[in-house]
């Protein structure tokens, strides 16, 4: 068994995972275990102070110390580590840890801080298709997290808020811009807080159903990404998912934020023991 490291770098957030695995590729990967989990939300800090921190973290989490790790490997802007040994892409890595945090999911919903995508997989997490949000930025967590700022509420607090909605209002689904302007026009009418924050709930929703239709997801879908804990907007994709008659269940654990780190970890024990096995 070997220890590796995940390190997953967003735009907004840096997530580390600490794994204990034997190297094998799933479905025949044993008795892997995540150690520990940190995460540092970037904001206007120094992404490298941040990384340093969050990394610490883990280790001291896990029990473990530099040196204990076999393997470090990074998923999306991994270019800011210079101590990693190998990349993963993003898909390939969050299909990975949605396997491992859901070993029945066929699917992720990956909602992160700038886009939204649907990924189909295997049961090894190999991916087999995926649809992406556009560039617009209307479905995204930075779009969302600009609305709470607007509106004078913590994202923390957005879910709950949402889930209290008695009246949503309809937001424009179209572009951020045109959102942006709906809600600003919600609030000189005087509309609840709780009501405009269910109506961009119900607008990312709907795209997000409709990225899982077209990539033709199925059965347990894994929400993972920066919103998987967001409950407003968890409660609104399973109306739906469930509307636009999506053959899909969503599925949610408390890791659900860590899975690309997990995933990449998981990776790196694989990619690590294949090179040990070659220089044998």
């Amino acid at each position: 068994m070997i220890v590796t490291t995940g390190i997953d770098v967003g735009s907004s957030a840096i997530k580390v995972a600490v794994c204990r695995s034997d190297g094998a590729r799933p479905p025949d990967d044993g008795p892997a275990a995540l150690l520990a989990t940190a995460e540092g939300r970037i904001r206007r800090r120094d992404p490298r102070a941040v990384l340093a921190d969050t990394y610490a973290r883990a280790l001291e989490g896990a029990g473990v110390v530099a040196s204990d790790v076999a393997y470090v490997a990074t998923t999306g802007e991994g270019e800011l580590v210079g101590f990693r040994r190998g990349h993963f892409y993003g898909m390939t890595a969050h299909a990975r840890g949605a396997r491992f945090l859901c070993p029945e999911a066929r699917a992720v919903l990956d909602v992160g801080a700038l886009h939204g995508r649907a990924i189909r997989m295997d049961e090894r997490g190999r991916v087999l298709d995926y649809r992406m949000t556009s560039q617009c930025a209307s479905g995204s967590g930075q779009f969302l997290e600009n609305i709470a700022r607007y509106l004078g509420v913590t994202i923390e607090e957005v879910g709950e808020l949402s889930r209290g909605s008695t009246s949503p209002e309809k937001v424009s689904g179209i572009c951020a811009v045109l959102a942006e302007t709906d809600v600003i026009n919600m609030v000189s009418r005087g509309i609840a807080v709780p009501d405009i924050l269910r109506g961009i709930h119900a607008s990312m929703a709907n795209r997000y159903a409709r990225l899982l239709a077209s990539a033709r997801a199925t059965g347990p879908v894994l929400v993972t990404g920066g919103l998987a804990a967001d409950t407003g907007l968890r409660a609104a994709l399973a109306e739906e998912v469930e509307r636009q008659r999506v053959s899909a269940t969503l599925r949610h654990d408390p890791q659900s934020l860590h899975a690309g780190a997990i995933g990449a970890a998981l990776w790196g024990a694989y990619r690590h023991a294949r090179l040990n096995r070659r220089s044998a």
